[in-house]
C-alpha cells in the first residue's frame, strides 16, 4: 500500500491489521462402518488443517482463533443390506435426537500406590452405547474417537515422605576433655509440620561424644590429719551443696537428720548422675555410669552429743566409724517396668503407657509404692499402637 499524507501537522493515522486464518477445521470422511450387513453407522469427526502446507496439524492450532468453531460428529446408517441366512439378521436402531453418541466411561481410580513420596493410580476406560430403552452395553473403541479418550494412569501423592530433622548440636557438657552433647530429633512431613511415619531405623542419634582438646587438671584433695571430733561436727553443717552444671556430675541431695538424738548414729541421702543441657537450661537426669570420678556416699556417721554419763572419749573404733568411708546403702526395693496398657485407639494409630511398679528385688513381689524413692521413678514411656487406618464408617 502507499500513504500521501495530505493532514493537518497535528493529525495522526492509525494502521490495523489482522493476521489471515492459516488453521482451519476441517471434516473427515466417515469411519468404517460398524458392520458389514445387516445395517450399522458411522461417524465423522473433525481435524486441524495447515491452509498454507495443506497438512493435518495438532488441534491446537486451531483453537487460537475464536471463530474457528469445530464440527460436531456426523452419524449416518450404512450396510443395510440383510445378511446371508448362514449370519442371521442384524437390527440396527436408527440414531436420533433422543439417541445419545457412543461415549467414554471410566471405573473408580484406584488407591494410590504410595502414600508419598509419589505414586501412581489407574483406572479403566471403555467406549459404550446406550439404546433407546437405556441399556448401556461395551463397542470398539473407535466409535469414540470423535472425542479425547480420558486418561487411564494419573500420579498422586507427590508430596515429600516424612524425614528426620536434626537441630543444633549442644555444646559439649564438659569444659575440658572427654564428654556428652545432645540435640533434639524431629519428623517433619511436607509442611513442616511435627508429625509421625518417620522409619524409626533412619532416626539420628540424639547424644554423642565429644572432646575439648584442653586437657583436664584436678588436683588431689587433702584430708585433715588432725581433726578433732567437734571440728567435723561443724564440717558436716557448713558442707555445701554440689551445682548442676554442663559436665555430668554428682548431685548429693540433702542428708537426712541423725538416726539418734545423742551419740554416734547415720545419715542417708540420695546421690543422682545430672547434667545442665544448656540449649534448653533444663536438667537432665543420666545413668550413674555417665558420671566420672567416685561417686558421693549416700551414708555417713554423725555425731549429736554426748549421751547422759557418757565420756567425751571415743574409741578408735567409733573415730574410724566417723572418719572412714561407709559404703554404699543398697536399696531393697526399686522401679521397674512392667508390661504396657492397652492402646488408646483401636485403629489409626493410639498410644500405650509403660506400667511402673515398686518391686522387691530379692522376692520379685510387687510393694507398696511408698517403700520406693519417688525421685528414681523411671521416666513415663510411651510407644505408638494399633496403626492400621480405620475402616470407612
Amino acid at each position: 500500500f502507499q500513504i500521501r499524507y495530505a493532514g493537518a501537522a497535528d493529525s495522526s493515522v492509525q494502521f490495523i491489521f489482522y493476521q489471515p486464518i492459516i488453521h482451519r477445521w476441517r471434516e473427515t470422511d466417515f469411519f468404517p462402518c460398524s458392520a458389514s450387513c445387516g445395517g450399522g453407522y458411522q461417524l465423522t469427526s473433525a481435524e486441524c488443517f495447515d491452509l498454507r502446507s495443506n497438512r493435518v496439524v495438532a488441534d491446537q492450532y486451531c483453537h487460537y482463533y475464536p471463530e474457528n468453531i469445530k464440527p460436531k460428529p456426523k452419524l449416518q446408517e450404512c450396510n443395510l443390506d440383510p445378511c446371508p441366512a448362514s449370519d442371521g439378521y442384524k437390527q440396527i436402531m436408527p440414531y436420533d435426537l433422543y439417541h445419545p453418541l457412543p461415549r467414554w466411561e471410566s471405573t473408580p481410580w484406584t488407591a494410590c500406590s504410595s502414600s508419598c513420596g509419589g505414586g501412581i493410580q489407574s483406572r479403566s476406560v471403555s467406549c459404550v452405547e446406550e439404546d433407546i430403552q437405556g441399556h448401556i452395553s461395551p463397542v470398539e473403541e473407535w466409535k469414540c474417537m470423535y472425542t479425547p479418550k480420558m486418561p487411564v494412569v494419573q500420579p498422586c501423592n507427590i508430596f515429600d515422605c516424612p524425614k528426620w530433622l536434626a537441630q543444633e548440636w549442644s555444646p559439649c557438657t564438659v569444659t575440658c576433655g572427654q564428654g556428652l552433647r545432645y540435640r533434639v530429633v524431629l519428623c517433619i512431613d511436607h509442611r513442616g509440620m511435627h508429625t509421625g511415619g518417620c522409619t524409626p531405623k533412619t532416626k539420628p542419634h540424639i547424644k554423642e561424644e565429644c572432646v575439648v582438646p584442653t586437657p583436664c587438671y584436678k588436683p588431689k584433695e587433702k584430708l585433715p590429719v588432725e581433726a578433732k571430733l567437734p571440728w567435723y561436727k561443724q564440717a558436716q553443717e557448713l558442707e555445701e551443696g554440689a551445682v548442676v552444671s554442663e559436665e555430668p556430675s554428682f548431685i548429693p541431695e540433702a542428708w537426712s537428720t541423725c538416726s539418734v538424738t545423742c551419740g554416734v548414729g547415720s545419715q542417708v541421702r540420695l546421690v543422682k548422675c545430672q547434667v545442665l543441657l544448656s540449649f534448653s537450661q533444663s536438667v537432665a537426669d543420666l545413668p550413674i555410669d555417665e558420671c566420672e570420678g567416685p561417686k558421693p556416699v549416700s551414708q555417713r556417721a554423725c555425731y549429736s552429743g554426748p549421751c547422759s554419763g557418757e565420756a567425751t572419749e571415743y574409741t578408735p573404733e567409733e573415730t574410724e566409724l566417723l572418719y572412714g568411708s561407709l559404703q554404699e546403702f543398697d536399696e531393697l526395693y526399686d522401679w521397674e517396668y512392667e508390661g504396657f496398657t492397652q492402646c488408646s485407639e483401636s485403629c489409626g494409630g493410639g498410644v500405650q503407657e509403660a506400667v511402673v511398679t515398686c518391686l522387691n528385688k530379692q522376692t520379685r513381689e510387687t510393694a507398696d509404692e511408698t517403700l520406693c524413692v519417688t525421685s528414681r521413678r523411671p521416666p513415663q514411656l510411651l510407644k505408638a499402637c494399633n496403626l492400621d487406618p480405620c475402616p470407612p464408617r
